[in-house]
């Protein structure tokens, strides 16, 4: 037997998973980490802790817990949280905290100055993308502006992938999905890096090398094997941003496949047949060279779930929180009795993009209990994925297939209220594994043992969620939406 592995580095935890050559799980482990946040609207991961040394602390369990060699791992692939900016020395050390995706908003001055300067049309015509929290050009003139001397000692900008392939091969790579984040510097027409449109937020070399997802980045150093395991001369592919990773590892292979990602946020991928032109959703060359994707983004999802128990359950179990959370928001009738929850407690991404936004419980009454609270917050949620698919369908783009996958998909009422919510039915496969899994099957593409097809057997369907008529939601849904339109000046007066 041989054996490919996985690891992603989620917001929370990373995952790793060996898999053999059939796509049976051999083994799985898993190490969390913390989100830092400096200050109100700042997220980071501290880089050689939680990105690096998660990779090693996984990997050497997967072998411990098998006791296969290195030389029996054909080949690795890895995901990571994106897209996110790492300023790293000549030595490829980290020179601060990674600053993390959209849920931090500390560069919003720069995308306004930005967008002023290049004008709305000439980013959408030539990024793809408006610029938002998600974007990375904006933040690294953040770091020019306000750490100047950080700046000045930059020799490259790694995203979190990027940053564990160098340390695994000593190549700076990164693969073009993660490459399209990085407005205004990817040109989506050329797909290569431009910078005739903001010249002075970085200087060419300073960027990594453009790969596709599945194409080998380099071979495993002597020194990531002494680290990790590993045998040297691994072959180790680009990689690519989680939730791209997530979306192979269930099938999402062909035009009109949706997936869902039920994670820290929701985040959906859409492959289309040719570029969505739209700013309220994004766009980036799917990992395959030819193929489009569209994708939008909450800011804050089970991120919220975790929230929630950590301050109105505190007396529960942390293992059976959940469980226990959800089984009294079982007893609420759907709108929860009147209670609105506006899930924007970082701002919001897709389709709204303020970064000014707020969470909110609206409507509470003396008859309103925790798990009338719980239940909003899942039904609020649910109202903004709604909200995302209501933009696809306002761009023509209306999904054939949605596979949901993710930590979420073992919360029953969060799962059937999404497809009640959209009016979409919903497919769960086999293995929930997630981005991780699909990192092992890109590792098993980059050494040509499997075609793309091959997913559908690695892992198939397993379950069917049909969507189906509630008054309650569709009485709240647009209440939903005019209680932000009503209350965002009062949250940007906010701060």
């Amino acid at each position: 037997m041989n054996y490919t592995l996985g690891v992603d580095i989620g917001t929370f935890e990373t995952k790793g998973v060996l898999v053999d050559a059939d796509g049976n799980v051999v083994a799985t482990s898993r190490n969390p980490h913390e989100m830092v946040v400096p200050q109100p609207g700042w997220a980071e991961h501290r880089p050689e802790e939680d990105w690096w040394g998660d990779f090693v602390t996984v990997t050497r369990d997967l072998i411990a817990q098998t006791g296969i060699s290195g030389d029996e791992i054909k080949a690795v692939a890895c995901s990571a949280i994106g897209p996110c900016m790492l300023p790293v020395d000549v030595d490829g050390a980290p020179l601060m905290n990674g600053v993390l995706y959209g849920v931090d908003t500390r560069a919003m001055a720069e995308v306004v100055s930005l967008t002023e300067k290049i004008g709305e049309n000439m980013l959408l015509e030539r990024c793809g993308n408006a610029l938002t929290s998600q974007s990375v050009g904006p933040k690294i003139l953040w770091l020019k502006t306000n750490r100047r001397e950080v700046y000045d000692r930059t020799h490259k900008i790694l995203t979190s992938t990027s940053f564990i392939v160098h340390r695994l091969t000593g190549e700076y790579v990164i693969d073009h999905y993660t490459a399209a984040n990085f407005s205004p510097l990817y040109d989506v027409e050329t797909q290569d890096w431009s910078f005739d449109l903001a010249p002075e937020i970085v200087r060419p070399e300073g960027l990594p090398r453009l790969m596709w997802s599945s194409d080998i980045a380099g071979y495993v150093t002597a020194e990531a094997a002494s680290a990790t395991g590993l045998a040297e001369g691994t072959p180790v592919t680009a990689g690519t941003i989680d939730a791209a990773a997530e979306a192979l590892s269930v099938g999402v292979r062909s035009t009109g496949d949706m997936m869902m990602m039920y994670g820290s946020t929701i985040f959906i991928i859409t492959l289309t047949a040719s570029r969505v032109r739209d700013g309220r959703l994004w766009y980036a060359p799917w990992l395959f060279e030819g193929q489009h994707a569209s994708m939008a983004g909450l800011a804050t999802s089970g991120t919220l779930t975790h929230w929630f128990r950590d301050q109105f359950a505190r007396e529960l179990p942390r293992e059976t929180a959940f469980e226990v959370l959800a089984a009294e928001a079982e007893t609420v009738e759907p709108g929860s009795n009147g209670l609105l929850f506006l899930p924007y407690f970082s701002g919001e991404r897709t389709p709204l993009h303020d970064p000014h936004a707020k969470g909110t419980f609206f409507g509470l009454n003396l008859t309103h209990t925790r798990a009338h609270m719980y239940r909003a917050l899942i039904e609020g949620i649910t109202y903004g994925t709604a909200h995302v698919v209501e933009t696809y369908r306002d761009v023509g783009v209306e999904p054939k297939r949605i596979l949901a996958v993710g930590g979420g998909t073992k919360n029953a009422l969060w799962l059937q209220a999404t497809s009640d919510t959209s009016g979409l039915a919903q497919i769960v496969c086999d293995k929930t594994v997630g981005a991780s899994y699909g990192d092992a099957f890109l590792a098993r593409l980059a050494i040509g043992e499997a075609k793309i097809d091959d997913i559908g057997s690695w892992n198939p369907a397993a379950q069917s969620i049909k969507a189906a008529r509630v008054p309650g939601y569709e009485k709240a849904y647009p209440l939903f939406k005019r209680l932000y339109e009503q209350t965002k000046d009062i949250a940007a007066e906010l701060g």
